[in-house]
């Protein structure tokens, strides 16, 4: 059975003849169906989650694994949650199809080897959690990384937009976001593209926040790696805490540059050290280690 992202869109047919303006229209009004495709896997996507969360808690790792566009937005998630949430090197890890030669340039048969998805994986264990992304829920690299993780005892998720995908009994969880035909046909890159970044975006973003990487819907676990970010924690301190400029640089600079003591030592009072210690007993969690200090701000 062909995928419904191979099949052409009966709202499209005539994309080619119109000005530039109606085309834009048109891809417009079918990104617009993205959104309540991703809403109604949901619950799905709230099993991926929380399977991440003890796959975590108890030691293991986030694999992802694809090729081609799904690939890529691997890549660009887990790249993007170091700087952002200050993940360990290592503890959510994206294997795309062909390297990172393939990340640029696309690389003849890489995604059709089942053999290189489960050489892709030969690192994954019982203890981990194996995401595979395939649009058309059909790539035989992810279907090679699927079958070596579930060898493995790892738990297994398939992000796909085909309802109906043949990979789907190599998951223990499948997250299907019917994004159906493409503006294009077959161009992947696109509805089921951006469900796929949609997808990411919720699952990682939700792990850190259970993880407890955030406080309130603040970025306390940031990275500074340029003046932007060194911006972005002083605004963050002073928000959380009504602190003004001087003392927010002051608390920064005595926590060597780490927000989440710094923070801590400003809303309670308390010295570094020790709110360095009550984070370290909280596992992170600012709001348990506050708490705990008796400040449950």
């Amino acid at each position: 059975m062909t995928s419904p992202t191979e099949q052409r869109n009966p709202r499209t047919l005539a994309i080619d003849a119109v000005g530039t303006s109606e085309i834009l229209q048109l891809v417009n009004n079918e990104d617009a169906l993205v959104a309540r495709a991703v809403s109604a896997v949901i619950p799905e996507l709230t099993k991926a989650v929380d399977a991440a969360v003890e796959a975590i808690r108890g030691g293991g790792r986030v694999h992802y694994f694809g090729a081609g566009t799904s690939g890529r937005l691997a890549v660009l998630d887990a790249a993007e949650l170091l700087p952002t949430f200050h993940v360990p090197d290592g503890l959510v890890v994206a294997h795309h199809a062909g390297g990172m030669q393939a990340l640029l340039r696309a690389v003849e048969n890489v995604e059709d080897s089942e053999e290189g998805g489960a050489s892709d994986a030969t690192a994954v264990t019982g203890q981990d959690l194996v995401v595979g992304l395939a649009a058309s829920g059909s790539t035989p690299y992810v279907a090679g990384a699927l079958k070596a993780a579930r060898a493995a005892g790892a738990t297994t998720v398939l992000v796909t937009s085909n309802p109906d995908a043949p990979l789907a009994p190599l998951a223990d969880i499948v997250v299907a976001a019917d994004t159906g035909p493409e503006v294009i046909a077959g161009s992947t890159r696109l509805k089921a593209g951006t469900a796929q970044k949609m997808i990411l975006n919720a699952f990682s973003t939700t792990l850190m926040i259970k993880l407890g990487r955030t406080w309130s819907n603040l970025m306390v676990d940031l990275v500074a790696t340029n003046k932007k970010l060194r911006g972005r924690m002083l605004r963050i301190l002073a928000e959380a805490t009504g602190a003004d400029e001087a003392a927010c640089e002051t608390a920064l600079a005595g926590a060597d540059g780490e927000l989440k003591p710094a923070l801590v030592h400003l809303l309670t009072g308390t010295p570094i050290p020790a709110a360095r210690a009550a984070l370290e007993a909280a596992h992170g969690r600012v709001a348990t280690a506050l708490a705990e200090l008796g400040n449950p701000a």
